[in-house]
């Protein structure tokens, strides 16, 4: 067993699904591959994959992390799901983290994460997170945004060491706005008593 802690973090937010895989201060392999969907059927493959390419199993694992969003609403079910049931299953501590504080941690510019039609999410200082124009939010000074998700997954996972010894509460997904899915239009069927 690793005398440093080891850290399994991953992220499936946006288009793509992201692992790396922490010992002490240093990532000993990540993986990311691009995808617009499958990440349900991907994930559990990937860090298993990840995990026998640095020669580690489950049970070598200190605590998890995973990125919470915003973005994709089913991206970001997927990876906190799995984060939480794995942390219950190998009974340790899954450390949920912000596609804001990852972005922070990459760099010093103003964290905005992707949205649709032109749109970003921001989180202006001593505001919460919201939606607008990613040309609006440019005028709030340079902008990091989430175009590496390889970076961002390595932040998880750096960020991750820092705080699994304090974390208490299983992590959560950040949804800034309610997902796309509407009701259906067509009529319901009739019902007759019976």
């Amino acid at each position: 067993m690793p005398s440093d802690p080891l850290i399994l973090a991953f992220d499936t937010s946006a288009a793509h699904c992201a692992a790396a895989l922490l010992q002490g201060d240093e990532v000993i392999a990540s993986q990311t591959e691009a995808m617009s969907r499958g990440q349900a059927e991907r994930l559990m493959p990937l860090l298993e994959e990840l995990l026998a390419e640095a020669g580690c199993t489950w049970s070598d694992l200190t605590a998890i992390g995973v990125g919470i969003g915003p973005g994709n609403f089913t991206g970001i079910r997927i990876s906190v799901s799995a984060a939480r049931g794995l942390a219950l299953g190998l009974g340790i501590p899954a450390v949920g983290v912000s596609g804001f504080d990852a972005l922070a941690e990459i760099g010093h510019e103003l964290p905005a994460i992707r949205a649709p039609r032109g749109q970003v999410y921001i989180a202006l200082p001593g505001q919460e997170p919201t939606l607008m124009a990613q040309e609006k939010a440019e005028s709030f000074g340079p902008l990091i945004l989430n175009d590496s998700p390889e970076q961002q997954v390595r932040a998880i996972a750096r960020l991750t060491l820092q705080r699994w010894p304090t974390v208490t509460e299983p992590p959560a997904p950040l949804y800034l706005r309610p997902a796309d899915a509407a009701p259906s239009k067509d009529t319901p069927p009739v019902l007759l008593d019976g």
